[in-house]
């Protein structure tokens, strides 16, 4: 058994390792480097320990990061509790056995050797590399093969095979058919699941292909009427998918106008969840905008045309609640979240993913926004954490909620919440950091101008060279 460490002690290692975390990151070193500095600064700090905190990681948030390896595989969570991880990090003679010990390489996106397992001969070097690289949040430690592999697949071959397989539909059926329609609405849940996955410059311009296609396809005034129906929605959800896309890569206008096109087409189909959506990212257009009012206007008509259940509750808590508590009205934006939650529990399916879905992650992540503009950040910060925890570590809605909390912490504690950005920027690469979160930390910068703390000027040099989604000249960020 290691020696006993005091809690100052303990306080002293953690405040020590972000200090020399966050100099790593202005150095440009790894996971694995920062960690090799920390135990170099701090030898009391055991190999596990030191790649959570180079990670820059509590120990529930790892927990939470090895519960997602088990739900992506389709498994029930093992039952990981802060005390394990605390033993295994500190006592020589507790370790992890080889299940946890894969689900915390995954996690941690390490091999066994670099967080000192020891399960080199239990793990054959070929199986290793299978099973560990599965699922890596740090694509860069793989070898080039398998890096340049694990891309191909997730956007230079899948999306345009949904294209082109949409393409092909339509060669055999020119005219279209209900096949065609029943693979366009395929298309459709593809793009909408995988929406977080791609950068969406790269995604637009799929999706305005598949919406092209189908276009070609209507224009000629011989489709079937029972299939134009069909393929008109889906041409009004595409249309509705490219509003949000145009929005997150900080083109307004742009989203307007495709957003306005889902609502009439939604309309003209009589899809009341189509035009719903469109009408509640109206609303987050004209928030971002700080049009309160016409974010209202765009809000109540998402609700009255929502269906009931989880498409009514998102209204209310995406759209109306966020609205009101951008205008100051506090007991109506309390009445809203109440409708909110009230929806969400007739609702005998709950939460749903993809981008027309409505998960609980998003849920507080509203709830904690609301709080923010209506003053209470003490309230904001357990909405915003616990959003944090039903997210997977440098997703887009973890950045969201991650900045969210900063913000909430900005007033009281300014280094956590500079260091928490300087993190977001850390993990998520400018051609993934969407307007929205962008947004955020131009906000976040804001309010701690002139604020004497540590990090908060490296936060304000970040945010000012941040590189722009799309350049003067057009090019998207990559």
């Amino acid at each position: 058994m290691a020696a006993a460490i005091a809690r100052s002690r303990r306080a002293a290692i953690q405040k020590e390792a972000a200090g020399i975390r966050m100099r790593c990151q202005r150095e440009r070193l790894d996971t694995e480097q920062t960690a090799a500095e920390i135990r170099r600064a701090l030898p009391e700090v055991e190999q596990l320990e030191a790649w959570r905190l180079a990670l820059g990681w509590s120990r529930s948030e790892t927990i939470t990061q090895v519960k997602a390896q088990y739900v992506a595989d389709g498994l029930l969570p093992r039952s990981l509790s802060d005390p394990m991880l605390c033993r295994w990090e500190h006592d020589p003679g507790e370790r992890p056995d080889r299940e946890y010990t894969v689900m915390l390489c995954r996690a941690y996106g390490a091999t066994p050797a670099q967080l000192g397992l020891g399960f080199e001969q239990v793990f054959p070097e070929h199986e290793l590399s299978a099973v560990i690289r599965y699922g890596r949040p740090e694509t860069d430690t793989c070898s080039a093969g398998a890096r340049e592999m694990v891309v191909h697949m997730t956007t230079a071959a899948g999306l345009p095979a949904v294209r082109e397989s949409l393409q092909l539909a339509l060669l055999a059926d020119p005219h279209g058919s209900t096949e065609v329609s029943e693979l366009a609405d395929a298309a459709v849940e593809h793009y909408a699941l995988t929406y977080p996955k791609h950068p969406a410059y790269l995604l637009f311009e799929e999706v305005r292909a598949a919406r092209g296609l189908l276009t070609d396809c209507l224009v000629t005034g011989h489709v079937p009427e029972q299939a134009a129906a069909g393929l008109h929605r889906t041409v009004g959800w595409l249309s509705a998918l490219m509003g949000n896309l145009a929005f997150h890569l900080d083109d307004h206008t742009g989203a307007r106008a495709h957003l306005a096109t889902a609502t009439a087409y939604g309309t003209r189909t009589d899809d009341a969840r189509l035009t719903a959506w469109a009408l509640g990212a109206q609303s987050m257009v004209a928030r971002a905008e700080n049009r309160y009012e016409t974010a209202l206007a765009y809000a109540e008509r998402a609700v009255a045309h929502a269906p009931a259940g989880l498409p009514k509750a998102q209204a209310h808590a995406w759209a109306q609640l966020t609205s009101l508590a951008g205008l100051g009205r506090e007991q109506e934006a309390d009445t809203a979240l109440a409708a909110a939650a009230r929806e969400l529990e007739a609702d005998a399916m709950g939460f749903a993913p993809g981008r027309f879905g409505f998960d609980s992650a998003e849920y507080t992540l509203h709830q904690a926004e609301s709080a923010i503009a209506l003053g209470h950040h003490s309230r904001a910060r357990a909405a915003a954490e616990t959003s944090i925890g039903t997210t997977a570590v440098a997703t887009p809605g973890w950045a969201a909620a991650a900045l969210v909390l900063a913000q909430a912490e900005a007033p009281t504690q300014p280094t956590d919440a500079a260091q928490r950005a300087l993190d977001v920027l850390a993990r998520v690469p400018a051609a993934r950091l969407r307007s929205t979160s962008r947004a955020r930390l131009a906000r976040l910068d804001q309010v701690l101008t002139g604020v004497s703390a540590t990090g908060v000027g490296d936060l304000h040099e970040r945010v000012r060279v941040l590189v722009p989604l799309i350049d003067n000249h057009g090019h998207a960020s990559t």
